[in-house]
């Protein structure tokens, strides 16, 4: 059960890097710098943190699970 979730991941993440969707998304997504927490608001991440200048792989989508 665990390892077919695990797999369904790796294959969502690996289509969306095949296609470029990593950092992109359609309408406005909030995208959390992982290194410092700056809170960007747009369908594609910055390629550079304002902030702390950790580029675009630092970002992900802002958790909402609190």
């Amino acid at each position: 059960e665990v390892e077919k979730r695990h797999e369904g991941r790796y294959r969502k993440l690996s289509a969306n890097i095949e296609k470029g969707e990593v950092w992109v998304r359609t309408g406005k997504t909030r995208w959390e710098c992982r290194n410092c927490g700056w809170v960007y608001e747009g369908e594609k991440a910055p390629e550079t943190c304002p902030a702390c200048k950790h580029p675009k792989a630092f970002f992900e989508i802002e958790a909402q699970n609190f």
